[in-house]
C-alpha cells in the first residue's frame, strides 16, 4: 500500500492547529497519480477522509492493474510469442532434427563399384612344329623311288665334306654299277641281314651300296649296312687319290674300288650327271 494512504496515517495530537491554510492544497506525485496532501487542521482532514480513502483505493487498484499487465505481459512473452518467433524456433526445430537424423542415421558411404581388371589375353602357345620331313626326291633317269632316296644320302654326304661336282657324280655312278642304288646284305654274311637292306647279294662278304667288302677294312658290318656311312667311306678314298679331278670317271672309280671290270663304271656316268643335276 502507497505510504501515503490516509488510512495509514495517523493523526498526531502534536500537530501545531496554526499551520497555514494554503498548505491543505499542496499534493505529492506517486507514479501517474497526484496524491494530495493531507490538511493539516483536524475538521478539513475529517472531511475530507472518504474522498482521500477513495483515491487512495483508485491508485492502489491502478498500480495493481499496471503491475498485473506488465506480468502478464511477461507471462505472455513466455507462453505465447510472436508468430516471428515461432517461425524462428520451428526453423530451429527442423535444423536440429536434420542434424540429429544425420548423426543418428547416417548415410552409408558408397563404395565404388570396383572395375573389373581385363583379363590380359594370352596367345595360346604353339607346339613346337615338328620338324619337316625332307621332302623325297622325284625320281629321274629311269630310277625307282628307292634307287633315288639312297642317290640322294650320298649326293648329301658328298657336299657335306666340300666334295666337287665331279666327286659326286663319280660316286654315284660307282653305286650303279657295284649295287644298282640298291642297299644289299649278303646271304655269305648272314649278319648283314639283321640291318635294313633291300637285297641280297652273293659277292663274298661285300654288303651295302659300293659292296665294301670288312675284311678289306671298310668298316663293321653294321657300319657298313648304312647307306651315309658306305658313301662316306667312298669319298675319304677317292679324296686320297692323286688327281682324281683329271681322270676320267672310270679310272677314278676304279683306283677306290679296284673291281675285276674297271670299264663298267663309264657306262653309268650319263645317268649319273643328270641323277646330281637334279639333286643339286
Amino acid at each position: 500500500m502507497h505510504p501515503d494512504d490516509p488510512s495509514a496515517q495517523k493523526l498526531t495530537k502534536g500537530d501545531p492547529a496554526t499551520r497555514p491554510a494554503d498548505s491543505a492544497s499542496t499534493e505529492r506525485t506517486s507514479g501517474r497519480h497526484r496524491v494530495p496532501e493531507p490538511p493539516r487542521r483536524g475538521r478539513t482532514l475529517l472531511a475530507s477522509m472518504p474522498m482521500r480513502i477513495a483515491l487512495a483505493t483508485g491508485v492502489s487498484c491502478c498500480l495493481g492493474l499496471a503491475t498485473y499487465a506488465g506480468t502478464r505481459v511477461e507471462v505472455n512473452d513466455r507462453t505465447e510469442p510472436s508468430a516471428e518467433a515461432v517461425a524462428e524456433r520451428a526453423a530451429l526445430a527442423d535444423e536440429r532434427a536434420s542434424r540429429s537424423l544425420e548423426r543418428t542415421a547416417p548415410t552409408a558411404p558408397v563404395s565404388p563399384t570396383p572395375t573389373a581388371t581385363p583379363t590380359p589375353t594370352t596367345t595360346p602357345k604353339k607346339a613346337p612344329k615338328k620338324p619337316a620331313k625332307p621332302r623325297r626326291p622325284r625320281p629321274v633317269a629311269g630310277l625307282t623311288q628307292a634307287q633315288m632316296d639312297n642317290a640322294k644320302i650320298i649326293v648329301d654326304v658328298g657336299r657335306k665334306l666340300d666334295v666337287p661336282k665331279q666327286g659326286l657324280i663319280i660316286a654315284v655312278a660307282t653305286a650303279m654299277q657295284e649295287s644298282n642304288l640298291y642297299n644289299y646284305a649278303s646271304a655269305v654274311l648272314p649278319e648283314s641281314q639283321n640291318y635294313p637292306h633291300q637285297a641280297i647279294g652273293w659277292d663274298h662278304d661285300s654288303v651295302g651300296l659300293f659292296q665294301q667288302r670288312p675284311s678289306s677294312g671298310w668298316g663293321t658290318v653294321r657300319e657298313l649296312m648304312r647307306p651315309a656311312f658306305a658313301a662316306e667311306a667312298f669319298y675319304l678314298a677317292l679324296l686320297k687319290v692323286p688327281g682324281w679331278q683329271d681322270m676320267a670317271l672310270t679310272y677314278a672309280a676304279q683306283s677306290v674300288q679296284i673291281s675285276g671290270f674297271p670299264d663298267a663304271y663309264a657306262q653309268h656316268e650319263q645317268r649319273a650327271t643328270t641323277v646330281v643335276n637334279a639333286l643339286t
